[in-house]
């Protein structure tokens, strides 16, 4: 019994660690994988801003051509800057790697820039919604910026110019005898290109892009789903009638 406690303990564990990993509010991404347009803006958004550092190796370029209807020249206009190890023209067929090596950003950041192929997947539309808009100001962090949803986060603050700055504006709570200083909210203090609203679809764009890169086929399956329902459904009158016949003389 004991060991069986303890396993089930170890199972456990990595959902409690979940959980328990950070407390800041999320806000809900507004996530369409149906609207075509809104990920062909993502798309331009994640080439202009995310794709210099971060690669999103597990999607090739024309899957993205193929599904958003853009042909090999647009292609190459928004995202192959690089070359194949040969010097050719990097195929259209291959997958979206950076030029950026891990060492490279080991040096500039700290850390390695991570694929971003699946991020959205691993952390949630809403963590990486969230995280976008969550970077304020911070004297004591190498970029000078900081992050609510990702503390002491490595990233620069890259979205600045559109969003802004922000800095954190603290709250003191007490916990029995003690009083601690809690962030409260974020507070512009040097407006950016765009306005909140313009932002906020900005950076909706571009999670809804990221959710497609981590999940191509979401849209396909979702349409799918409601076929195999449907399909269910005629089958279902079908069998109860078949059952009533075959079982009409036993009642």
């Amino acid at each position: 019994m004991k060991k069986l406690f303890l396993t089930f303990l170890m199972i456990l564990t990595p959902v409690l660690a979940q959980a328990s990993g950070g407390h800041a509010h999320l806000e809900s991404a507004p996530v369409d994988p149906f609207d075509t347009d809104s990920l062909k803006r993502g798309a331009k958004h994640f080439a202009d801003y995310c794709y210099s550092c971060h690669s999103a190796k597990y999607m090739r370029f024309n899957r993205i051509g193929k599904d958003l209807g853009l042909d090999e020249a647009e292609l190459r206009e928004m995202f192959i800057f690089t070359r194949d190890k040969k010097g050719g023209p990097t195929k259209i067929g291959e997958q979206m790697r950076v030029a950026m090596t891990d060492e490279f950003a080991k040096k500039a950041f700290g850390t390695k820039a991570p694929d971003l192929s699946l991020t959205a997947r691993a952390r949630g539309a809403d963590w990486v919604y969230t995280y976008l808009k969550s970077f304020y100001l911070d004297p004591y962090r190498p970029t000078g910026m900081n992050n609510v949803v990702f503390p002491d986060v490595g990233m620069p603050h890259v979205l600045a110019p559109l969003q802004g700055l922000q800095k954190a504006v603290y709250k003191t709570e007490k916990h029995g005898d003690v009083e601690v200083e809690v962030l409260d909210k974020l507070e512009m203090v040097q407006p950016g290109s765009m306005t909140e609203e313009e932002f906020d679809q900005f950076v909706g764009d571009l999670v809804n892009f990221m959710v497609y890169l981590s999940e191509p086929v979401q849209a396909e399956r979702r349409t799918l789903g409601w076929k195999v329902l449907l399909f269910l459904a005629i089958f279902f009158v079908f069998a109860y009638l078949l059952k009533k016949e075959y079982w009409k003389d036993v009642h």
